[in-house]
C-alpha cells in the first residue's frame, strides 16, 4: 500500500491496541476507549472532498488516514471455490442484468453506485441444484482451501501490539446470499434437509480452516457474518435457527475455547432479538455493527443480557445525518456503556454519503473528547 499521511493524530494511550481491545471486550480496566470505525460507502470516496482531495480510495486507506487503532481479521477459503463467473448478461437503460459470484441473476445500477441488487433468479433452487453445486464448488479437498501457515505465523507473531481475529465464516447468512431472501425463507419449509446440509457444509469448511489457523496464531477474537435479520426479525424461523444453526455454532465454539478465544462477534443487521438467546448459547457473545434503527438502542440489549453480551458499533447513522446537536445527544446516551465496558462505539454500519464531512469530523472529535482521554 502507498504511504498515507494521517489527517489527525492518533488518540493518546498507555496501552497497546491489543491490550486495550482485549480488556475492553472483557470488562477490564482500559486507558481509554478503543478507537475504530466500520467504514464507508463507496460513494463517500468520490463525494467527500476529505477523501478524494487526499487520494483516499477505500476503507483500508481511510483507517490509516483517520489514525484509528489497528485491528485485523484473518479469513480463509470457506465458501464457494470456485465462485460463479461474474458477467453482464444484458444492459437495459440505467440497469444491467448480471450473474454474480454466488450464481444469482441480479439487476443492478449500470453506473455501479451502491444499492441492494434486485435478484431475479438463483442458480440453486432445488436439492438437485444444490447437489450439483456442492460437488463442483464446495469440495473440502480443494487445494485452494489450504492455508499457508508459515506466512500466517510470520504476519501475526505473538509479540504484535494489535488485536487479530479469526473468521468463522457464515452458517446461514451466505446461504441466504446463494438462495436469495425469499428463496431461503421458502427452502426452510420446502426443502429443510437441503438447507440443513448447506449449513453442515458451511460448518465443516469453517472447521477445516480453523483446524489449520488456530494452532499457528494467538488470536484475540473470532468473527462471523450472518446477515439474516431485517426490521421484523430473522428470515428463518426461530426454531430452525435454534435446532439447525445453533448446534453448529457450538461445535465451532468448542474449537475456539480450546485455544482460549472467548470473544466471538457476528455481523447480523436488523432485529436480532428473537435469535439472540441462541446466538449467545451457541457461543456468539458480541454483536457487530449493531444497526440501531433495525433493532434497538444498544442499552436495551446490554441491560437485558448483562455482561454475557458485548456490542461493537451501535452509533445511529441517522443522528450523524441530522447534525451536531443530534450527534452530541446520542453520543451522551452511549457514555454509560463505554464506561461499563464490553462496548466499542462506532457508526452502526458503513457511514453513508448523506453524512457531511463536517458532521463526521465533529462526530470523531466528540468521540475523542468523551471517550479518548487517557485516564
Amino acid at each position: 500500500m502507498r504511504e498515507i499521511t494521517p489527517c489527525r493524530p492518533s488518540w493518546k494511550g498507555t496501552m497497546t491496541a491489543r491490550e486495550r481491545f482485549n480488556n475492553q471486550m472483557r470488562y477490564k480496566p482500559v486507558d481509554r476507549c478503543f478507537n475504530m470505525e466500520f467504514g464507508y460507502w463507496e460513494e463517500n470516496f468520490t463525494k467527500w472532498p476529505l477523501f478524494y482531495e487526499n487520494g483516499i480510495k477505500n476503507n483500508e486507506e481511510a483507517d490509516i488516514f483517520f489514525n484509528f487503532d489497528r485491528i485485523e481479521n484473518v479469513s480463509g477459503n470457506i465458501w464457494m471455490s470456485p465462485c460463479f463467473e461474474q458477467k453482464v448478461v444484458e444492459v437495459k437503460g440505467d440497469k444491467k442484468i448480471m450473474i454474480n459470484g454466488d450464481g444469482l441473476l441480479a439487476e443492478v445500477p449500470a453506473d455501479g453506485h451502491d444499492t441492494i441488487p434486485h435478484y431475479i433468479k438463483a442458480s440453486v433452487e432445488t436439492p438437485d441444484d444444490w447437489l450439483k453445486c456442492k460437488k463442483e464448488r464446495f469440495r473440502r479437498d480443494d487445494p485452494a482451501r489450504l492455508v499457508n501457515t508459515d506466512t500466517l505465523k510470520l504476519a501475526y507473531p505473538k509479540s504484535r501490539e494489535f488485536p487479530v481475529g479469526v473468521s468463522c465464516g457464515s452458517m446461514i447468512g451466505k446461504i441466504r446470499d446463494m438462495l436469495t431472501f425469499e428463496g431461503l425463507a421458502y427452502a426452510t419449509y420446502d426443502y429443510p434437509e437441503m438447507v440443513e446440509d448447506m449449513v453442515e457444509t458451511c460448518c465443516l469448511l469453517a472447521e477445516d480452516f480453523l483446524d489449520q489457523a488456530l494452532p499457528v496464531v494467538d488470536f484475540d477474537f473470532a468473527s462471523g457474518w450472518e446477515d439474516i435479520c431485517f426490521k421484523n426479525g430473522p428470515i428463518v424461523s426461530v426454531n430452525f435457527f435454534r435446532d439447525v444453526v445453533m448446534p453448529r455454532y457450538k461445535r465451532i465454539k468448542k474449537k475456539l475455547m480450546d485455544f482460549g478465544i472467548d470473544i466471538w462477534y457476528t455481523d447480523c443487521d436488523g432485529d436480532v432479538r428473537p435469535i439472540l438467546p441462541y446466538l449467545l448459547e451457541g457461543g456468539i457473545n458480541c454483536l457487530f455493527p449493531f444497526e440501531v434503527n433495525g433493532c434497538a438502542h444498544p442499552a436495551e440489549l446490554l441491560s437485558r443480557h448483562g455482561k454475557e453480551l458485548r456490542i461493537m458499533g451501535g452509533f445511529d447513522k441517522l443522528k450523524m445525518i441530522e447534525g451536531k446537536e443530534s450527534i452530541k445527544g446520542y453520543m451522551q446516551s452511549l457514555a454509560p456503556m463505554v464506561e461499563r465496558g464490553g462496548f466499542i462505539p462506532f457508526c452502526d454500519h458503513r457511514c453513508p454519503p448523506d453524512v457531511t464531512p463536517e458532521n463526521y469530523l465533529y462526530y470523531l472529535d466528540l468521540k475523542e473528547t468523551m471517550f479518548g482521554q487517557v485516564r
